[in-house]
C-alpha cells in the first residue's frame, strides 16, 4: 500500500477516535441532552427496508409486483383494500411491533438515562419507548406506525392498531412465535389479502382508516401529539441558557427544518451548548457554530458503541 495512503487512513481513524472522545467529554459535561433522531438511527439498529427482512416477509409481493424494497410496496396503489392491508399489516408489524435486530436504542438509553434528556424524532417506529425512554420525554413529529386515523379525516383522533394488525397477520396464514415474530408454518402459502371484516374503518364516518403518518395534509395531529409538542417546547425554553448537548443522530436533509436547522439555531443562540452531528455521508455543521460542533461521518451504531466502551 502506498505510504501516503496508509498515513491518510491512519489520520482519518485517529481523527474519528478523537472526535468520539470529544463527544464523550461533551456528553459527560452536559447538564442536558436533546436528542434529534432520523432514519439513519433505525437503519443502524438494523431496521433496513430491503434485503433479508424484506424478502422474508414480502417475497410473494416481490414475485407478483417486482417491488425492490418495502417503500415501493408502501406507495403502490393496490386494486383492493384487502390487498392493501395485507401488505401494510406486515409492514407495520415488523417495523413497529418487532424489535430491531440490534440493541442500539437500548445502548443509547444507557448513555443518557441519568441525564436530563428529551428526544425529538422523525422516526415512526416507536423504538425509543420500547427501549425504555420515558414517553413524556419523546416527541414523534411525523406520526406512529402503531396508530390508525380516519383517511378523510373527519375528526382529530387516532386509534391504537396492535390488536387489529395482529388479526390481519393471522388471517393471511402467518402465526405468531414466542419471540414476537411471525412465521409461516411448513407447507403454508401466505394469502395476499385480508377478509372484508378486518378492513379498518372510521368509527364516526365509516370511511377507510389510514396510517397516522405525515404524508400529506390529511395527517392528524391528535391530543397526544400536541401534548408532546408542548412538552418539547417547554423543555427547550427551560434549558435555553443551560449547558446543552444537541445530539443529532442519523438525520438527513429530507425534512431538515424539523431537527437539523432548529439544532443549528439553538446552538448558535446558546454559547454554553454543543452541537454533535453523527451521520454516515451527511455529517455537517455550519461555520457559525463550527467551534462548538462535533461532526462525525460514521454509522450512528458505531459511534454509540464506541462511547459505551469509553464509559
Amino acid at each position: 500500500m502506498n505510504m501516503l495512503l496508509r498515513k491518510s487512513k491512519k489520520q482519518k481513524t485517529e481523527n474519528k477516535t478523537d472526535k468520539i472522545t470529544a463527544l464523550r467529554q461533551a456528553l459527560k459535561q452536559a447538564e442536558t441532552v436533546v436528542i434529534g433522531a432520523g432514519a439513519g438511527l433505525s437503519t443502524a439498529a438494523g431496521f433496513t427496508y430491503s434485503g433479508e427482512r424484506f424478502h422474508t416477509y414480502f417475497q410473494d409481493f416481490v414475485e407478483k409486483y417486482h417491488f425492490r424494497d418495502m417503500y415501493s410496496g408502501g406507495f403502490f396503489s393496490y386494486e383492493t383494500l384487502n390487498e392493501h392491508w395485507a401488505y401494510w399489516s406486515r409492514y407495520i408489524y415488523i417495523n413497529r411491533y418487532m424489535n430491531p435486530p440490534k440493541p442500539l436504542y437500548q445502548e443509547l438509553f444507557r448513555l443518557v438515562k441519568d441525564k436530563d434528556y428529551f428526544v425529538i424524532t422523525t422516526n415512526v417506529d416507536h423504538c425509543f419507548q420500547k427501549a425504555g425512554f420515558d414517553k413524556k420525554r419523546l416527541y414523534y413529529t411525523q406520526g406512529d406506525y402503531g396508530l390508525f386515523q380516519c383517511s378523510k379525516p373527519c375528526h382529530e383522533e387516532t386509534y391504537d392498531n396492535a390488536e387489529t394488525i395482529c388479526e390481519m397477520i393471522k388471517a393471511q396464514g402467518w402465526q405468531m412465535g414466542a419471540d414476537n415474530r411471525f412465521y409461516l408454518p411448513d407447507g403454508v402459502t401466505a394469502r395476499m389479502w385480508i377478509p372484508d371484516e378486518l378492513i379498518p374503518r372510521c368509527p364516526k364516518c365509516g370511511e377507510p382508516m389510514s396510517m397516522n403518518l405525515r404524508a400529506d395534509d390529511t395527517f392528524v395531529q391528535d391530543e397526544g401529539w400536541y401534548q408532546a409538542a408542548g412538552r418539547y417546547e417547554l423543555f427547550l425554553e427551560r434549558h435555553q441558557n443551560a449547558k446543552v448537548l444537541f445530539l443529532e443522530l442519523g438525520v438527513g436533509y429530507n425534512t431538515p427544518a424539523i431537527i437539523k436547522f432548529v439544532f443549528h439555531r439553538l446552538t448558535k443562540n446558546n454559547r454554553l451548548s454543543t452541537y454533535a452531528c453523527i451521520n454516515y455521508g451527511e455529517a455537517y455543521a455550519p461555520a457559525e457554530i463550527a467551534d462548538r460542533s462535533i461532526v462525525i461521518n460514521a454509522d450512528a451504531g458505531e459511534v454509540i458503541e464506541a462511547l459505551l466502551r469509553q464509559a
